[in-house]
């Protein structure tokens, strides 16, 4: 293949991607939906059932009582932002003064009630093995039935929605602490957190001190569906235009050696 060729097809590739991006199952407005419906002091239920990830059965209430909780949901099987979470959420831990499973539980649930123990050992070895072993104790990841996922993610606010199409699921990023008694303390949205806030976080919800409500402008800029890669419309724009700038500079490489070449024929 020639270097023109390679370009070109590079070219259709960004086109291609860019066109299946906009072919969405869900429409605007259900994914205008999918949002985190801040509810400060909102209980979540102790008796809700799930799996932790030795397959052991699980109330919430487990993990209630003595400290604070760091909850997240998504899924195992997200292709992209539950990982990104997951690795911003595990990049804070490393800097907070207090540690996971000593001074704070870290549980995350997923929303794919088809999901098993066995993936969520998976993802939370690979975790571990970032964060550090020694706090192991202190990180959940949970399985369960498909109603006990429904009452959590309504007792958080956590709206999400299932794309038969793309077969993936379309969620807000984030996540909530909660006060050792369970209730919802604080929220965090979008995939990087800042240390300082999170430890802030942490220790007055151990006082059972429940923080401000997050700014709808940070939940706009970090919205983010995964099943078509569409972001806010601030942060949408910015990838089209970036998108539109490489698409033109690529033209540019493979129209301009042939004009050059044509310039210097006709001398």
């Amino acid at each position: 293949m020639s270097k023109k060729e390679f370009i070109a097809s590079i070219i259709l590739a960004l086109s291609c991607s860019s066109l299946a991006a906009t072919d969405a199952s869900l429409t605007d407005v259900q994914l205008s939906q999918i949002r985190y419906e801040q509810k400060p002091r909102a209980q979540v239920r102790s008796d809700l059932t799930f799996l932790d990830e030795t397959g052991r059965p699980v109330h919430l209430g487990d993990y209630f009582g003595q400290k604070p909780t760091v909850l997240m949901l998504g899924y195992y099987g997200c292709p992209m932002l539950c990982t990104l979470v997951l690795n911003g959420a595990a990049d804070c831990f490393r800097d907070l003064t207090w540690k996971g499973g000593r001074e704070y539980n870290v549980v995350f649930a997923s929303i794919d009630s088809s999901e098993t123990p066995a993936l969520a050992a998976e993802k939370k070895k690979s975790y571990l093995h970032s964060y550090g072993v020694d706090c192991a104790g202190g990180w959940h990841l949970l399985t369960g039935g498909q109603n006990s996922i429904s009452n959590l993610a309504a007792e958080v606010g956590f709206h999400y929605a299932y794309d038969p199409g793309a077969k993936q699921f379309a969620h807000p990023s984030g996540l909530v602490i909660l006060t050792p008694g369970g209730k919802v303390a604080r929220y965090f949205f979008g995939v990087n957190f800042a240390a300082k806030d999170v430890d802030e976080a942490l220790r007055a919800a151990a006082a059972n001190e429940v923080g401000p409500p997050e700014s709808p402008f940070t939940l706009l800029c970090f919205h983010y569906s995964p099943i078509h890669g569409r972001y806010g419309k601030l942060i949408l724009t910015m990838v089209r235009v970036g998108g539109l700038l490489v698409l033109g500079i690529l033209a540019c490489l493979v129209f301009a050696p042939a004009g050059k070449s044509a310039a210097e024929d006709s001398k």
